[in-house]
């Protein structure tokens, strides 16, 4: 067969089919076009066959019936009964590549769609699903579609771990023998320029959300406690550093007569020399542990900062600083009065308790 070049206007109207394929998920006429243009770029037919793993006379008969039968030549008759089925073993298969990331699996994306799972399983094991039953195969795998989140790569998983399986018993083992609270403790800033989050609204009209560009925030330190759900926190309009943080340790510790335990982060003001200084001198009281590094999940207090965000600054407008700050207190004190609420937040570490008991 001599070569074929197609016109612009029939390039532009094959590239046009090309996305209505993509957005259907019909990856069959996807491959099916994508040959054919790669043919009018006068591309190797063997490259090509051995690309989409298809057989040089498939490409002739594509470009036959192209010639022939036009546009109509694209239709692909509906295939009737249930898709095939994979193996229990394939499905296994799938699900470990799947966690593995695209990338792993040679594809040039950090990314899962449902096209490119498609193309995984037709590449992998010869059988091209739909892309919507792509997406119920997944979801009955145990998986689901996902924002990722970054992780630091000086994470030290062992640590993690040891925390979890012999510091954490620890702890609760001292808190129970002194009869002491356990306190997760944090701190956050609110900025005066509010914060975005998604919300319902008329389509094609983005949600607008006025703001006065000031680079000022509301800086609150916190703590909750693990047994009672109990909050305790303290604003302060400077930035947070070694005295604030002592003034906070201050407070905390005037709410009791007992010992108290708590467990931070490893911000500089929460270790600096006049941090540990204070904490020396206040050791008969205050008993303190440092959460691993780079483990925000590990701090329950984490999930009640976003929560004072959801319900004070999202997508809210304050053109002055007080009504800010009020708007932040109102939060924390609705916040303050639900410790069952508060005590929620311990999955992580309410999970492991069970697990404990029951082992």
């Amino acid at each position: 067969m001599n070569r074929i070049t197609f016109c612009t206007a029939t390039v532009k109207h094959f590239e046009q089919e090309l996305q209505k394929a993509y957005h259907r998920g019909d990856q069959r006429l996807v491959r099916r076009i994508t040959v054919l243009l790669a043919t009018n770029r006068q591309k190797n037919l063997a490259e090509i066959a051995s690309m989409w793993g298809i057989a040089r006379q498939t490409i002739y008969n594509w470009l036959s019936a192209f010639l022939d039968q036009s546009w109509e030549s694209l239709n692909y008759s509906f295939a009737p009964g249930r898709p095939p089925r994979l193996t229990k073993t394939q499905k296994q298969e799938l699900y470990s590549w799947v966690k593995q990331g695209p990338e792993a699996c040679g594809f040039a994306s950090g990314c899962w769609t449902t096209i490119l799972i498609q193309e995984l399983i037709r590449k992998k094991f010869g059988v091209l699903y739909n892309r919507f039953y792509v997406s119920e195969l997944l979801h009955n795998l145990g998986l689901s579609y996902q924002k990722a989140h970054f992780v630091s790569d000086h994470l030290d998983e062992e640590a993690r771990q040891d925390w979890m399986k012999v510091e954490w018993p620890k702890i609760l083992s001292q808190a129970k023998q002194l009869g002491a609270p356990v306190f997760f403790g944090d701190e956050a800033s609110f900025a005066l320029w509010g914060s975005l989050s998604y919300t319902w609204a008329p389509v094609g009209q983005q949600p607008q959300v006025k703001t006065t560009g000031i680079r000022k925030g509301y800086k609150v330190f916190g703590c909750i406690e693990f047994f009672s759900g109990r909050l305790l926190y303290q604003g302060l309009e400077e930035r947070f550093n070694s005295d604030s943080y002592q003034s906070f340790l201050a407070y905390l510790l005037s709410q009791f007569t007992g010992p108290v335990i708590l467990i931070q982060d490893g911000a500089r003001y929460h270790t600096s020399k006049a941090t540990r200084q204070f904490m020396q001198k206040h050791q008969d009281q205050l008993i303190v542990y440092q959460l691993p590094s780079y483990s925000p999940d590990y701090n329950p207090i984490e999930y009640l900062w976003k929560k004072v965000k959801t319900k004070a600054t999202h997508n809210r407008y304050f053109a002055e600083f007080v009504k800010l700050v009020q708007s932040v207190e109102e939060a924390l004190k609705i916040l303050a009065s639900q410790a069952d609420e508060i005590k929620r937040l311990m999955t992580v570490y309410t999970q492991l308790m069970a697990e404990i008991q029951l082992s």
